[in-house]
């Protein structure tokens, strides 16, 4: 097969046939094609889609690619997976609270991505804590524990980790089909038999518009099917960064700070949304009143905490920061920023600031970028928020001086600040689950 014909059918807008993408896929792997030829496929691709009989092809291959882990039926395990925001620590917050309900959360998550932080690097910046585990180990702590966030591995779908790495620098990471074959084959090769997906819309997301969200959760929810996956997905709001904080050892921070009662109201709605799908999801809640009550209890009693805590030392991370987050990492400056204007913030460029805060290596510029795990910021106003000239908008943290004037005007220039009156926006804006009643 001539990988060139191959690439100008799906120019042309071709579909593939199984054995071209299965030919086209494992010649990459075994080094018989190369990059570029596999980045001329990917960017054709983008531009010209597939149909989902292809996407459930290259899913397949990307599974069949390494092992998989199979846990009892009865288990129900599942798990989450978000599309990616600024500031996005929800696995974090979420995984503790519903394994303290009692369900199995089998997770293999990635590292940035772009504008966005990866949960693996903030994990990373815990002393100790590893996430470079066989398959055997992951099974024993999800029978153990409930819960496992690992890497991904040689053994578990090294075909979409080595394609994955290539889409973030070809600029085809927005991809609906190679989306979709990544999202899948890591949580059906994982073991996860039930999926909630957080498919973030907005300024801050990779996807900017509902409609092309919904066109994704289509196709998220037919692959899913052929596979007897069940998939609800919820769509959430993205054009103000998460939380307060942004940055790996900072969203660590707040997640304990969250675990431990800290009133943060998009993260607490957002928490909440996907932590009663996967309660009804995996049978450990009978109704949406019943999956709320049992959210409630594993916060307020301390359970999801000491269920984070178990997690970490699980895998070998010193649990220590829970009791004194001074003991992760700490940047050396910080540098407050202020509202040029007064009025209502209407519009904030979420993504211009995580490639701002990029620029403090509190995210990736290439495969190989180093992190600094103490960087990043803590940033005060949403969408809809009130402002008098000169209000603190924020705060970096930092350790290389050298660009830091710019890279604050570039944060303070990302919020519209307008003399008319704007709505807060809503986190949740709707969600699709057709396996149970809400």
């Amino acid at each position: 097969m001539n990988p060139v014909e191959t690439i100008i059918k799906k120019r042309n807008n071709n579909p593939l046939s199984p054995t071209e993408i299965e030919y086209f896929v494992k010649s990459y792997i075994n080094n018989s094609i190369p990059e570029y030829q596999m980045s001329a496929m990917l960017m054709a691709i983008f531009l010209n889609g597939m149909q989902p009989d292809e996407v459930y092809k290259l899913t397949e291959i990307y599974i069949n690619s390494g092992d998989t882990v199979k846990f009892p039926a009865e288990w129900k395990t599942v798990d989450k997976h978000s599309t990616g925001g600024v500031g996005d620590k929800i696995t974090l917050t979420l995984a503790p609270i519903v394994a303290a309900c009692g369900a199995k959360i089998p997770m293999i998550s990635g590292r940035g991505l772009g504008h966005t932080g990866g949960t693996l690097d903030k994990l990373e910046s815990i002393n100790g804590f590893r996430t470079d585990y066989s398959k055997q180990d992951f099974s024993k702590f999800i029978e153990k524990s409930g819960i496992a966030i690992i890497s991904q591995s040689k053994e578990l779908v090294p075909a979409d980790k080595r394609i994955y790495a290539l889409r973030d620098v070809s600029g085809t990471v927005e991809s609906l089909p190679l989306i979709t074959a990544s999202i899948m084959s890591k949580k059906i090769a994982e073991g996860a038999q039930n999926l909630v997906i957080d498919l973030k819309v907005g300024s801050g997301a990779f996807i900017k518009k509902l409609d092309t969200a919904k066109e994704l959760a289509e196709l998220l929810i037919t692959v899913g099917e052929k596979f007897g996956q069940k998939i609800a997905v919820v769509f959430s709001c993205m054009n103000s960064p998460l939380g307060e904080y942004i940055g790996n050892a900072l969203e660590i921070k707040e997640t304990v700070n969250y675990l431990k009662g800290k009133h943060l109201p998009d993260i607490d709605i957002l928490t909440k949304e996907l932590a009663i799908h996967m309660l009804l999801l995996s049978g450990k809640a009978r109704d949406k009143k019943e999956a709320i009550e049992k959210i409630e209890n594993a916060i307020s009693s301390g359970e999801a905490l000491n269920k984070f805590r178990e997690l970490i030392i699980q895998q070998g991370g010193d649990a220590g920061f829970i009791e004194n987050t001074d003991l992760l990492p700490q940047a050396k400056h910080s540098r407050q920023i202020f509202a040029k204007c007064s009025g209502w913030i209407h519009e904030i460029d979420s993504q211009a600031i995580g490639y701002a805060l990029v620029e403090v290596s509190a995210g990736r510029r290439q495969l190989d970028s180093v992190l600094n795990y103490s960087s990043g910021a803590r940033l005060l106003r949403k969408v809809g928020d009130r402002l008098q000239e000169g209000d603190l908008l924020g705060e970096i943290y930092f350790n290389d001086e050298s660009n830091i004037d710019e890279i604050c005007d570039k944060i303070v220039n990302s919020y519209s600040i307008k003399d008319s009156f704007c709505e807060p926006d809503s986190i949740i804006i709707e969600s699709i689950n057709k396996w149970i009643s809400l």
